[in-house]
């Protein structure tokens, strides 16, 4: 028995004629029969009395007729209780850079087993994109460099990455405990589109000056991490990446740190200035907890000491 045969012999039973019940739902009229005749098999009884000019109810039709509306009201209640339902369910809506980075994955595990009814959904964008996206209200919270926050974005510092080098097996830094970040001027760098990620370019540039030389810049991009490692193993190039990169545990790849300076990544929480909807709150209040429990901002109980690592420009605003 199904729905539609339910719902065509209610319009059939309010019309008693096949030609205006058929055009009430919108199908031809030697289908209603069938269908009618298909419901009445299944039943084992007799809906209609039919004749050349003239439908009735049967005893039995008229009593499955009250039944069969209580039904289909149900099911309309039911249809629209279920849509009001997900048109109120709680959604966050996350911006990311790269799937492969592990810090976002690490909080929205948390936020999800603390809030199951929450739907989370996860949006991969540069972080100038994010800007945009969190002032237009497409996205509730990002995450990313704070070095360009423009004034309707505000930010939270949580977690000073540590940055390394990506380097194949076999390749000279693969026996080093770390690299100094001098011996990158005799290396090809691989670094991402300008428009898509203006910060860590700019990051991994004021690096290498500070060290003294100017890098020398891979003549290809790619689109993703795992682009990148594929590069690397290819022996075109080395990569800068942070640690919390699942790249740097690419099989057939070397990660080291590098040192001389050490010099970790700022990542920082993204979200409109002056609204802090509730599951944006827990993001944030995740986001510490897990800082204090990994030690994301320097050892675990001293964060202050995390806070004070040395950075490239020395600003303070990626700590607002």
């Amino acid at each position: 028995m199904e729905l539609r045969q339910l719902r065509y012999f209610v319009t059939l039973a309010e019309e008693l004629h096949f030609g205006r019940a058929a055009a009430r739902e919108r199908i031809v009229q030697s289908a209603l029969s069938q269908q009618i005749q298909r419901l009445e098999r299944e039943l084992g009884v007799r809906l209609l009395d039919r004749s050349t000019h003239h439908v009735a109810l049967t005893p039995a039709g008229a009593a499955f007729l009250v039944e069969v509306r209580q039904i289909l009201d149900h099911l309309g209640r039911a249809t629209q209780i279920a849509r009001s339902a997900a048109a109120a369910a709680p959604t966050l809506r996350v911006g990311i850079i790269d799937a492969g980075y592990d810090s976002m994955p690490l909080i929205l595990r948390e936020v999800q087993r603390r809030h199951p009814d929450l739907t989370i959904h996860q949006i991969e964008a540069s972080t100038p994109e994010q800007y945009r996206q969190l002032a237009d209200g497409r996205l509730d919270i990002g995450i990313g460099r704070a070095s360009q926050t423009p004034a309707d974005v505000a930010s939270e510092l949580m977690r000073l990455d540590p940055l390394g080098v990506l380097v194949p097996d076999g390749h000279r830094f693969a026996a080093l405990e770390a690299v100094p970040v001098a011996t990158l001027a005799d290396e090809l760098l691989l670094m991402g589109e300008d428009a898509e990620t203006p910060e860590f370019n700019q990051f991994v540039r004021e690096m290498c000056l500070a060290a003294g030389f100017v890098p020398t810049i891979y003549e290809g991009t790619v689109a993703s991490s795992r682009a990148a490692a594929d590069l690397v193993l290819q022996h075109r190039c080395v990569l800068c990446i942070p640690a919390s990169s699942r790249t740097s545990n690419r099989p057939g790849t070397v990660w080291r740190p590098l040192i001389e300076p050490a010099t970790p990544y700022p990542w920082s929480l993204l979200w409109r200035t002056g609204q802090t909807p509730p599951y944006v709150v827990a993001v944030i209040d995740t986001a510490r907890h897990l800082a204090r429990e990994l030690g994301w901002l320097g050892p675990p109980g001293d964060i202050s000491a995390g806070q004070r690592a040395p950075t490239i420009t020395g600003r303070t605003d990626e700590q607002s």
